[in-house]
C-alpha cells in the first residue's frame, strides 16, 4: 500500500515547499514477494515433501544394492584372482572365454575400488536429505554423477 510522504518542491530562492506525493516501499515489496514464495511453497508441500521422501529411499535403496554389489564384486574377484592363473596355462579354454573373464575380473576391481567413495557419497546424500541440509546435498551432485559415469561405463555395450 503506498505511503505518502512530503515531497519537496524547489520555490522561488532555492527554498523547498511540502507538497505530498506518495510512492510504494521497498519494504512493502519485499513482504509480499516474501509472502507469494511462502504461498507457493505451502501450495506445493506435499509434492515437495513427496519428492524429498522418494529421494531418501531411492538413496536407501542405491545404499543396498551398493553393498550386494561390492560383496559379490568380492567374492568374483577372489575367485578370478585363483582361476585365471589356471585358466590361462589351459590350451583348451578358448581365447573368447579368457578374454571375458580378464573382462570380469576388472569389471569387480573397479566396484571394489570405488567402494569407500561411493559409499561416502551415498551415506552424506541420505543424510542431508534426511536432515534437509541443501549443502551437503549440492556437494555431492558432482560426485554422483561421476558415481553414475564409472556405473555406466562398465555397463556392455
Amino acid at each position: 500500500m503506498p505511503t505518502p510522504i512530503k515531497a519537496t518542491a524547489v520555490a522561488k530562492g532555492g527554498v523547498a515547499s511540502a507538497k505530498s506525493t506518495s510512492f510504494v516501499k521497498f519494504s512493502d515489496k519485499l513482504t509480499d514477494s516474501i509472502s507469494d514464495i511462502t504461498k507457493i511453497i505451502e501450495q506445493n508441500k506435499e509434492m515437495i515433501d513427496s519428492i524429498q521422501e522418494i529421494a531418501i529411499e531411492l538413496t536407501s535403496s542405491i545404499g543396498s544394492l551398493h553393498t550386494l554389489t561390492v560383496k559379490y564384486a568380492r567374492t568374483a574377484n577372489q575367485i578370478l584372482d585363483v582361476l585365471l592363473p589356471i585358466l590361462k596355462n589351459l590350451p583348451i579354454i578358448p581365447r573368447n572365454v579368457m578374454d571375458l573373464l580378464i573382462n570380469l575380473e576388472s569389471i569387480t576391481q573397479k566396484i571394489i575400488d570405488n567402494e569407500t567413495s561411493t559409499s561416502k557419497t551415498i551415506t552424506d546424500v541420505r543424510s542431508g536429505l534426511n536432515t534437509g541440509d541443501v549443502d551437503k546435498i549440492r556437494g555431492h551432485a558432482d560426485q554422483l554423477k561421476t558415481v553414475t559415469k564409472t556405473l555406466t561405463a562398465m555397463l556392455p555395450k
